[in-house]
């Protein structure tokens, strides 16, 4: 049986943000989108419908609590970002006959992510809040069912890490995607499933409050 992720249902049909939140697209551009058109994306969306190892159902909001399980927490620039595509991954599945169109473009498009695909950069710190850490660390991000963004906006970070045998935050959503480490040399963003990624643009809300948060214990 065919099986497709959350992750690659919203890529097909969706923007994001830096940090990998979804925003729905438009099915309908006016009020005469085709009756054929809804009834062909209601059936794409119940031919791939989550299950518990495949994705996350709706997203969560953080838990900045989480950050007391990063192993480092640094204030940096985030420098050589890529995504790292699973290209094998890509192959088994177009090799699929009954692969829905949709997914088959999806597949072949080189700026097309799917679930296995993950980003790798390199922080140039300029501040250590938690932890020991070089003046540049390279780090991993699988953002699971949200997907990583494509590239990230300049100026500098509040980001918490994690040793891949560390603790990641609990799982808060329905369901969601835990995927192993991709690289067990690295550290990796703290992310909760079905969440957003400890990436926090510096003087954000978010970032000052991970700071009163640390600066609390």
């Amino acid at each position: 049986m065919l099986k497709v992720t959350v992750k690659e249902q919203r890529v097909a049909y969706q923007n994001r943000d830096v940090n990998g939140a979804a925003t729905m697209k438009s099915l309908r551009r006016d009020a005469a989108f085709p009756l054929r058109s809804m009834i062909a994306a209601a059936a794409l969306s119940a031919a791939i419908a989550p299950t518990a190892a495949q994705g996350c159902i709706v997203y969560v909001p953080p838990t900045l609590e989480d950050v007391r399980l990063a192993d480092l927490v640094v204030i940096g620039t985030i420098e050589n970002y890529r995504i790292v595509r699973d290209e094998a991954g890509r192959r088994q599945r177009l090799a699929q006959p009954n692969l829905p169109s949709e997914l088959r473009k999806l597949y072949q498009d080189p700026k097309g992510t799917i679930l296995s695909d993950y980003a790798r950069f390199d922080i140039r710190i300029h501040d250590v809040l938690v932890g020991q850490a070089p003046d540049r660390v390279a780090v991993t991000w699988d953002n699971s069912t949200f997907a990583e963004p494509s590239k990230m906006k300049p100026g500098r970070y509040l980001i918490a890490l994690r040793r891949p045998n560390s603790p990641s935050p609990p799982l808060r959503g329905p369901s969601g995607t835990i995927a192993p480490a991709r690289d067990p040399k690295a550290l990796t963003v703290l992310q909760a499933p079905c969440s957003s990624a400890f990436i926090y643009a510096v003087g954000s809300e978010e970032a000052e409050a991970v700071e009163r948060i640390l600066t609390s214990k």
